[in-house]
Formats: C-alpha cells, structure tokens, sequence
C-alpha cells in the first residue's frame, strides 16, 4: 500500500506548489474526485447523508479507501499546520482559542489515521501485510505526537514520537529506503529532542537512546514486530554495527580547532561528526578504488559528505540558539565551546566543498592541460578529435565559475568567530586565495590564447606568476598532504611548485610568442606600404606573400610624367627653348644674328647638326 510514500509525496508536492492553505485546497479536491471514483460521493443537488464508515471489507476489494482516510487525515492536519504557520509571525503568538482550535484539527486527523490502522490491524480481512500495519501505526503515532506537542504535554509526546521514531529505524534498516530517513530527521528527531529538552533531559543523551527509553515495551506484539524487522533496533549495545549508524560510545568526545580543544556536551552533535568521520572514509575509499573514473563521478562522491558536514553545521547552530533563548551570555563556558566549535565544523564543510570543486576542474586543479588541449601522446591511444575553439571557450568558461566559487568559499572562511583574531590562520588563508587566483588568470589566458591575444595572454599569466610566487612564499614551508587523504582546503608546497614552475615556463614561452607577433606585424606593415605600389610598377620584385590581383594597374590611369625616346628631342633641339641656351634670329638680307639672351655673358653655343650632333 505504500502509506508513508503516499504522505511524504503529497506533502513533498505542496512544497512546491505553495503553502498549507494550498495544500489543504488540493487536498480537498482529490477527496472529491477519489469518492466520485468510489461511488460515495453527494449527488448535485441531493440532501446530504451520513456517509458509513469505511470497513476492512471495503478495504480489502479496493486500495483507495486506504488512500481516503489517509487523505481526510491529511486534510486536518494540513487545516492545523496552516493556521499555526499564520498566527506564529503575529506578535501575540499563538492565543488559547487559536490553540484549541488547531489542537481539535489534529486530533481529527488523528481519529481517521488511528482508524485506518485498527482497520489495517485485521490482516485477514483487510489483506494488509506487518510492513502496511507498521507503517500505519507510526502514522499514527506521529499525529498524536504533533497533537501532544500542541498541548504542551511533553511526555506523551515524547512516548508518541518514540514509538513513530522506533518503527520509522527498522523500517528503514528492513528496506534500505531514505525515506524513512527524511522522516526520522524532520520532524520527529526535531520534536523529540524539543520534548526531551522539556522534561529537563541533558543534551548529552542521544536521541536513539531517549526513543528507546520511552518506547512501549510492554506491547509485545509491537515489539515482536519491530524486531522482525531489525533485531538491534531496541538493544542499548547492538551486537553489530549497522551501515550508517553511529552509537554514543562511538561518537568523538572532543573536537579541535588551531591548537584548543573542546569537549562535545551535545550529543547530536557528536553523533552528526561520527557520520562525518564514516563519509570522509567511504570517500577514501571511493576515490582510491576508482581511478578511471570521471571528474564528475568523482565528485559525485563528496555529496554524502557534504550533506553529512552540513547536518554537524545546523545541530551546532541549533545547540546556540537554544542557549540564547535560554539568556546565556557569550562568555558562557558553553557557548564559547559551541563557538568554537561551530567554526571548527563549518571551516570543515567548506574545505569539502573547496575540495569537490578542485576536483571538477581537472588534474593538478586545472592546472594541466586537457587531453583536447594536448593531443594524442601515444601512438597506440584511439585518436582524440580536436574540439573547436567554442567548446574550448566554454570549457575554460567551466572552471573560471569553479575557481569564482573556491575563492567566494575562502572568504567566508575569514567571516567566522574567532578567525579575524587568527594572524597566522589569515596569513595561509591569503596564500591559498593567491594560489586559486594564479589558477583563474592562467585560465583566462588561455582563453585568450585561442582568441589569438598573446599580449593580453602574458600580461595574465605574469599576473599569475606574481600571485603564485606570493602563495609559494609562505605554503613552502608547510608540509605535504598524503595522497590517499581526499582533496579538500589544503595546498601542499608540490602543488605550488608545480604551478610556479609551470607558470615560469609559460612566461618565457608568451614573451618569444608576443616578439615573433612583433617583428611579423612590423613586416606586414612594410609590406603593406610596399603592396600600395600596383603590381605592374613592381616587377623587379618577388613577392613574399599572396599577390593581390585586385591591384595589378592604376585604372583609370592618372596625368604622370613617361620617359620617351631620346630621338624625338634630338630633332626638336633646334625648335625647342631652353633656359640659359641662345636664340638665332634669320635676317631678312639672309644674314643671321645671334640674339644673347638678358644676361649677356654667356658664349654662343654651337648649333648642332645631323643625327645625335654628328656632321653631314
């Protein structure tokens, strides 16, 4: 039947959909459609009749009825969450009548959901399987629990939300569902550690053991249940460790941060940090094992970490505001230990986190080259065909956001307690931000070494050559990381080295590659002043490049001086004026005078006669 997945769907749905009051409007339609289906439903216009009550016979020939009390349970309850979630903003609260009022819807909603399972208990004539009637009863018990709550009655809250918490375990541990899981963390760890916290019970003791001591032993049918399922789900020393699962005993007792230790009073805490140490192993374990596997497979695998990392981050957050709601003062010795301890667990989260991104930009935190970059090394791999430069920009796009997001991480570093004080811890804080800067110029160099930049390509790259020399001046000193440790804040002084020798090289190899682009634009710009010359006037020329035969001639040619042949001025000499030469006047007696010219002193030259002035 599915009882618990057809619940947490339908309250996962109007999550997103919107508020209570939008669920319960839902809700009240797939009431009417679903008894339109059954047949039960009030005829337009027809006189209203009691309904009969749904019986296990009508159960046993259709599944839906089991779907109709679930529904017109979740309908109340759904009336009840919406009226608190109205009047908690108000400044009143929540007033006695409002309370009674939402105290009555779930107490309705508990009334259909204890019926369904009293109907479901009959498993003979209801055709129920334990899995359905369990499921059913914690239900039920969550109902009545969230309706203890309301009436501040903390014990019977406590033993209700016990029972739902010990049947949602074994449920869980029987059918490896998370499921369960989401129900176990919210609401009903939430709500028992509140009902705890009531009864005066110390932080110290885990929630597992508090639903233990309240759960109702003395049903044994419920306990013979239960056990079938998971035989150690009711043990306060399990004869075997489960998968997942963490006891007290196991949990660490003290937590360090820059040389001071504390001591975890809260157990949700330590318990949150034992499955911590668990993911960070299995992580190990999955990266170790899996070396072929892709970036994104391997970061696939710091999800359960981070979820984990940020559980310890909000039981933490969780334990100081109880303080503070308490009237602890910071100097508190407990609040400076959950301080502390609060800044210990979040710089650990987004060293994770810092990690998981190191590990999508590539190898060498991307500071190698990719296989499309490089090409083929050997002769015996399958050939790599070359991605085009757009797949390229939008790859190089992909880790300059990753690095954004590494470097936006270690500044958040800098905004929690105590670490502004930390000269030191700053002073590495800074080295790493100037090792993850150096990686994000590199890259965008590279993009614009694909755009054909090459001066805009070595002015980034000596930024990052600069950056990268300030990390390695003060990460030098420190000492390497293991391999088998998984990627996460830490920069070992290899991985500076790498960078600063890779980046020296890079530095050398744009500056011959910015000369040659010199010395080929100063040869395309004499060329271009030569190639303004047509072609027909530089034939005397190879050329060195492409002739351009769009400018052979000048056409439509231009009024220009042309030599011409020397015979034609050889015969006009005698007819042709020239400065400084003298001019024969013909008389009319037939004699000739030699007119000199203005000046007067200069000699008759000598008139020439014949071809090229040789004699008849």
């Amino acid at each position: 039947m599915e009882i618990t997945r057809f619940v947490v769907s339908g309250r996962d749905k109007a999550k997103l959909y919107g508020d209570y009051a939008t669920y319960r409007a839902q809700l009240s339609n797939r009431i009417h459609n679903l008894r339109r289906k059954l047949g039960i439903a009030t005829k337009p216009r027809a006189k209203y009749t009691t309904r009969p009550p749904v019986t296990t016979e009508d159960i046993r020939g259709n599944n839906e009825f089991v779907y109709l009390l679930l529904l017109t349970a979740e309908r109340a309850w759904a009336n009840a969450m919406s009226m608190r979630e109205i009047h908690s903003t108000e400044k009143k609260g929540i007033t006695g009548s409002t309370r009674s009022h939402i105290t009555s819807r779930l107490h309705k909603a508990t009334t259909y959901a204890n019926n369904l399972f009293q109907l479901l208990k009959d498993q003979e004539a209801s055709g129920a399987n334990n899995a359905d009637v369990l499921e059913a009863r914690s239900y039920a018990a969550s109902l009545t629990g969230a309706m203890e709550f309301e009436k501040q009655s903390w014990e019977a809250c406590v033993k209700s939300y016990s029972e739902a918490r010990i049947i949602y375990s074994a449920l869980s541990a029987a059918t490896k569902s998370d499921l369960f899981k989401d129900l176990l963390s919210d609401p009903v760890d939430l709500s028992l550690r509140y009902g705890a916290y009531q009864l005066r019970m110390p932080r110290t003791v885990a929630i597992p053991v508090i639903a233990r001591k309240f759960f109702p032993r003395s049903d044994m049918e419920l306990v013979s249940q239960v056990e079938k399922l998971d035989p150690d789900v009711l043990n306060d020393r399990p004869t075997k460790t489960r998968a997942g699962a963490s006891d007290t005993e196991a949990a660490p007792k003290t937590i360090t941060w820059r040389s001071r230790t504390v001591d975890l009073e809260d157990a949700a805490i330590a318990t949150a940090l034992a499955s911590v140490e668990s993911a960070v192993k299995e992580l190990s374990a999955t990266l170790a094992s899996g070396s072929g596997l892709q970036a994104k497979d391997r970061a696939a695998a710091y999800d359960d970490l981070l979820i984990s990392s940020q559980d310890v981050v909000d039981a933490t957050k969780h334990a100081i505001d109880e303080l503070v709601s308490e009237g602890v003062s910071q100097g508190d010795r407990r609040m400076q230990s959950l301080q502390i301890t609060r800044t210990a667990v979040s710089y650990e989260m987004v060293s994770w986190r810092i990690g998981r991104n190191r590990v999508l930009v590539g190898e060498r935190d991307g500071a190698a080259l990719d296989v499309y970059f490089m090409g083929n090394t050997r002769k015996d791999q399958k050939p790599v065909k070359e991605q085009g430069t757009g797949r390229k920009l939008a790859h190089l796009r992909e880790k300059a956001v990753l690095y954004d997001s590494i470097l936006q991480s270690l500044d958040s570093i800098k905004e929690l307690p105590g670490v502004a004080a930390d000269s030191e811890f700053l002073g590495e804080l800074d080295a790493k931000y100037n090792y993850f800067s150096a990686l994000t110029c590199l890259t965008v160099a590279r993009s614009h070494t694909l755009l054909s930049k090459p001066k805009n390509a070595l002015a980034l790259i000596a930024r990052a050559l600069e950056k990268c020399n300030a990390a390695h001046s003060q990460l030098f000193s420190l000492a390497d990381t293991p391999n088998s440790s998984p990627p996460n804040i830490s920069v070992s002084p290899s991985e500076v080295q790498f960078l600063k020798t890779l980046l020296d090289g890079e530095v050398q190899r744009y500056r011959a590659i910015v000369e040659l682009s010199k010395l080929s634009n100063d040869s395309d710009q004499a060329n271009e002043s030569t190639s303004s010359r047509p072609l027909i006037e530089r034939l005397n020329e190879y050329p060195t490049k492409v002739v351009n035969f769009s400018n052979l001639v000048t056409y439509p040619p231009r009024l220009e001086p042309v030599p011409v042949k020397p015979l034609f001025f050889d015969a006009a000499w005698n007819y042709i004026e020239y400065p400084g030469r003298e001019i024969e006047n013909v008389t009319q007696n037939g004699t000739s005078d030699v007119v000199h010219p203005s000046q007067g002193t200069e000699q008759t030259a000598q008139q020439k006669k014949g071809w090229f002035g040789f004699g008849r």
